[in-house]
């Protein structure tokens, strides 16, 4: 039997400005010349996939190049500046945390009380930064001067829905994507790599994935897979009628979406976890309790797709071993002609739609020094390049031990 493809698959978990952890990891694969032939992603993992799949050669060398870049943009707005500033005025405090922070292996710690003081305050701005004024380069509030014209609801907030526009993402975005290399290959083309983003309809609670090999990926898509309620942003009316939210409502990692679309090729999966499933102490306090909570809530829940992906497999193999022993020492002529095709299509028929196997998971998660529920708005530059950093470490260790190619 000829070995089967094995294609490499990146997941990119949601979770606002932690998104920059995936990118560190992103940049890490791509220097060590490791070859991916799936990315997929909900929220702002699924806008980071796009980049990856669809970065604007005319503008980027790289899509390593482009993400970074993105990431920089997007942390870069005068209200985060102006907060941070303002609180080395009047604290004297110096910001620039690096000679107070260690790395233990992978694992980043922040040593210094007053350190771990100044790096919560200085989040904690941030996420105040963004919540009154917004983040021109991704959303911006409904409340706005700017909308007094155009928005008919302005004057009625009870009749509100949301209360940020995320449109400006969309315009971000238009630099960094070229949107044609986001369309189905050309027949028997398997060189472009395929994105998988996620999105729910908010009517009906059905999943909803947006594959580039079977459709159009447009800026519509990546504002619906990051229309994050809980986060005050907009559904997305899609073609025909369709509502959309934000995927992580339903899973914040598509590992099942990925293998229902892509059923034959066997796999090497690394996942990317924003949000770590284990922790080793107790919340101290109600800001505590309520971030763990929120990790839980958003944290990978894979494994009994990876389990039964694995027992399918098992499966499979079986009755292959079965079907061939039929063919091979069972006299033909003695079993119904019909009787026999059908149990060879009903073989080919499960082949083809269920052959895949995971060959290998690996999780790359990000860590969490000290824990504080507002760190998912903290667009400060000083914490997007930490955590782009903190990526590509804990990246580079991985694939010390891990065989990806």
């Amino acid at each position: 039997m000829m070995p089967k493809f094995v294609e490499n698959v990146l997941i990119l978990q949601g979770g606002g400005s932690l998104g920059a952890f995936g990118c560190g990891v992103f940049k890490s694969l791509a220097e060590n010349n490791i070859n991916l032939e799936v990315v997929a992603g909900t929220s702002i993992g699924g806008v980071n996939a796009a980049i990856i799949a669809g970065y604007n050669e005319q503008r980027y060398d790289s899509a390593q190049t482009a993400l970074e870049q993105f990431w920089f943009e997007i942390a870069d707005n005068s209200f985060v500046n102006l907060f941070d500033s303002y609180s080395k005025v009047m604290t004297g405090a110096d910001q620039n945390l690096a000679s107070q922070t260690i790395y233990h292996g992978s694992r980043k710690i922040i040593d210094d009380p007053i350190a771990r003081t100044d790096e919560s305050n200085r989040s904690m701005q941030s996420f105040f930064a963004n919540v009154f004024y917004g983040n021109r380069k991704i959303f911006v509030p409904r409340w706005n001067a700017e909308y007094m014209l155009q928005d008919p609801q302005y004057f009625f907030p009870l009749n509100w829905t949301y209360l940020y526009d995320h449109k400006p993402l969309a315009k971000t975005l238009e630099k960094y994507i070229d949107y044609k290399k986001l369309r189905p290959p050309e027949k028997n083309d398997s060189t472009k790599m395929r994105l998988i983003l996620t999105a729910v309809n908010v009517l009906t609670a059905t999943p909803l994935v947006f594959d580039s090999y079977k459709q159009e990926i447009t800026a519509e898509h990546l504002l619906a897979t990051s229309a994050y309620p809980l986060y005050n942003l907009p559904w997305v009316e899609l073609k025909g009628g369709v509502y959309a939210w934000d995927g992580s409502l339903l899973s914040n990692t598509p590992l099942r979406e990925v293998i229902d679309a892509s059923p034959i090729n066997d796999k090497r999966v690394i996942i990317v976890e924003n949000y770590p499933k284990n922790i080793d102490n107790l919340p101290l306090n109600l800001s505590e309790v309520y971030h763990r909570a929120r990790d839980i809530i958003f944290s990978d829940k894979t494994l009994h797709n990876v389990k039964m992906s694995k027992v399918i497999t098992n499966y499979i193999k079986y009755i292959e071993e079965l079907y061939q022993i039929i063919e091979s020492y069972t006299d033909i002529n003695k079993i119904d002609k019909q009787k026999m095709q059908r149990i060879r299509n009903k073989y080919k028929k499960i082949k083809k739609e269920r052959g895949a196997e995971i060959k290998s998971i690996n999780y790359i998660t990000r860590d969490e020094p000290f824990p504080h529920i507002y760190e998912n708005a903290d667009f400060s530059l000083k914490t997007i390049k930490d955590s782009i950093n903190e990526g590509e470490i804990k990246t580079k260790n991985l694939l010390r031990s891990v065989v990806m190619k």
